[in-house]
C-alpha cells in the first residue's frame, strides 16, 4: 500500500465496514455513519447490528468484506472466527477482488497472539493486521474521544488515522503489531487499580458514614482525580454495577499484562495482586458486572471482630 495510490482511508473509492456492534461497537459505528462515511455492518446478533440507523447490514462476514473491516470483538478467537469458511471475511474479499485488505483489531488481545495472528494473516493471504486496542470505555466510544494505541505498518496506521479520527481524539502508532497490545496492557494496570483502588476508597468512606458524592466532589478537585472516577463515580454512589466493562474481561487483560511481563523478564506485583482479586471477584459469579463491582468483593472482605 502507497500513500500516492490511496491516500486517506476516508476517500470515496475505500469500502470500510465494522464487525461487532456491542457496547462499544455500536457508538463508534455511529460516529463514522454521522461522519457521513458509507459503512457496513455485521453482529452475530444481527438485531444489533440493525438498530444502528444508516449502516448497511450484512447478513454473514462475507457481505462485509470491505477494504478496511474494523472489528470490535473481546478477543482472538472471535477475530479468527471470521476468517475462513464460504461465510467468511477470505471468500468475501477473494469475491469482490479486494487485494490489499486491512483488518483493524480494536479488541484487547494477547501481545504474543496477536503478533503471531498479523505475520500468519499477512504471509498466507496477504490481508495487513493492525492491532489497535482501545481505551475510554461506552462514554469516550459515544463522545468520540477514545484513545487508539496502534501496532502494524506505520504507513497503513497513518493511512487509517483519518477514520479512526472519527471516533477516537488521540491515535499513536507504537511499532510492528503486538505494540499495541502491550500499550493496552500498559493501561489496563493502571484502569484495574484505579477501580480498585477507589472501590476500598468508597467502600471506606461508607463505613465510616460520609456521603460518597461530597468525599467524590473532594477527589474529583485534587490529584486522585481520574477519568475512572470522572465516568463511574456513580456506580459506586447507586450501587448499580450492572453492564459496562465487564470484570471477566478486566481478568483477560490482566492475564495477558502477566504475559507481556512475563516476556519482558518483569515481576509486577501490583498487577499480581490485581489478577487475583479480579478472579476472586469472577469466582464469586460476579464476572458479568463492570469491573468497578470489585467493590462488593471489597466489602464482602469485612474484618470480623475477636469472639
Amino acid at each position: 500500500m502507497t500513500e500516492t495510490k490511496r491516500p486517506s482511508a476516508l476517500d470515496p473509492g475505500v469500502s470500510v465496514s465494522l464487525l461487532g456492534t456491542g457496547p462499544m461497537g455500536a457508538p463508534i459505528a455511529r460516529n463514522i455513519i454521522n461522519a457521513g462515511v458509507p459503512l457496513t455492518l455485521w453482529n452475530r446478533t444481527l438485531q444489533k447490528a440493525e438498530a444502528i440507523e444508516g449502516g448497511t447490514v450484512a447478513l454473514r462476514p462475507a457481505e462485509a468484506a470491505a477494504d478496511v473491516v474494523l472489528t470490535v470483538l473481546p478477543d482472538l478467537p472471535q477475530v479468527e472466527a471470521l476468517l475462513e469458511g464460504e461465510d467468511g471475511l477470505l471468500a468475501g474479499w477473494a469475491r469482490t477482488g479486494v487485494a490489499e485488505p486491512v483488518l483493524v483489531i480494536h479488541g484487547t488481545l494477547s501481545p504474543t497472539a496477536v503478533t503471531a495472528f498479523a505475520a500468519h494473516c499477512k504471509s498466507r493471504y496477504g490481508v495487513v493486521v493492525i492491532d489497535a486496542p482501545l481505551s475510554g470505555g461506552t462514554i469516550g466510544a459515544e463522545q468520540g474521544r477514545l484513545s487508539i494505541m496502534t501496532g502494524g505498518p506505520g504507513s497503513v496506521v497513518e493511512w487509517l488515522t483519518p477514520l479512526f479520527k472519527l471516533y477516537g481524539s488521540t491515535v499513536m502508532w507504537f511499532g510492528e503489531a503486538g505494540a499495541g497490545a502491550i500499550v493496552k496492557a500498559c493501561n489496563q494496570i493502571v484502569v484495574a487499580a484505579t477501580v480498585t483502588a477507589l472501590s476500598e476508597s468508597m467502600a471506606l468512606a461508607k463505613a465510616s458514614g460520609l456521603d460518597l458524592e461530597k468525599v467524590q466532589a473532594i477527589l474529583k478537585g485534587g490529584l486522585a482525580n481520574s477519568e475512572v472516577l470522572q465516568q463511574k463515580g456513580e456506580r459506586w454512589v447507586s450501587g448499580d454495577f450492572h453492564g459496562g466493562g465487564s470484570a471477566k474481561n478486566q481478568l483477560k487483560d490482566l492475564r495477558f499484562v502477566t504475559e507481556a511481563a512475563a516476556d519482558a523478564g518483569l515481576a509486577l506485583p501490583v498487577a499480581n495482586t490485581l489478577t487475583s482479586a479480579f478472579q476472586a471477584m469472577v469466582t464469586e459469579g460476579l464476572g458479568d458486572l463492570d469491573h468497578t463491582g470489585i467493590y462488593l468483593s471489597v466489602t464482602s472482605n469485612r474484618v470480623k471482630e475477636p469472639s
